[in-house]
């Protein structure tokens, strides 16, 4: 959940000084900080797997992932804080904002769902290294890709539902989309829908 919070217009850097120093994390549209609220546990064990499953599949590659703490820096001054990224050019180790990213991952939330679709899908697309944008849905093991084969062309969404393989072809990867999802535990069915719905059978 993204909460924009009212304060002077900042340069990036003077947000990521800033950021620094606070106890809750905070993205950066711009113009001011905006609240990262704590999501659900399923929110997290499904970010939790969308890294450790690309992990896994870049050891040994030039390439590598990163969690939710890694920035973006995107449109303008704006600075995102995607759930899940890929770079090939991880840079020294002490940058605050990841170089080279190549795929980004977000896991889609009711807070979250306007900005992941719509803003953030503008911002990713002006940064010319991303080929691949990946919208994870919360309720049900589905997924959205954008990609696009350069930094210059226009997205290509394609949904993905239980048993499609996702495929980041600048990265040559195939996961099935359960892997992103192992562990996650679902709502349980309303029990007197339920019930009403066995004595109707």
């Amino acid at each position: 959940m993204n909460v924009p919070l009212r304060s002077p217009r900042m340069t990036r850097e003077a947000f990521l000084d800033w950021a620094e120093r606070q106890d809750i994390r905070h993205e950066f549209d711009g113009v001011q900080p905006v609240a990262m609220v704590g999501g659900t546990q399923r929110h997290n064990r499904i970010a939790l797997n969308a890294y450790s499953v690309l992990q896994a599949r870049l050891r040994g590659t030039p390439c590598e992932a990163f969690a939710m703490d890694a920035g973006v820096a995107t449109i303008g001054d704006a600075v995102r804080y995607p759930d899940a990224l890929v770079t090939c050019g991880p840079g020294p180790g002490d940058n605050r904002l990841i170089p080279g990213v190549i795929a980004v991952f977000e896991v889609l939330s009711p807070s979250s769902n306007l900005a992941d679709r719509h803003t953030k899908l503008g911002e990713y697309a002006a940064v010319g290294t991303i080929r691949h944008y990946v919208l994870l849905e919360q309720e049900t093991v589905a997924a959205t890709l954008f990609d696009r084969p350069d930094g210059e062309s226009p997205w290509t969404a394609t949904p993905l539902a239980a048993g499609a393989t996702l495929r980041l072809a600048a990265l040559d990867l195939a996961i099935p989309l359960d892997e992103f999802y192992v562990g996650v535990r679902w709502a349980a069915p309303d029990a007197p829908a339920a019930a009403a719905a066995e004595g109707q059978a």
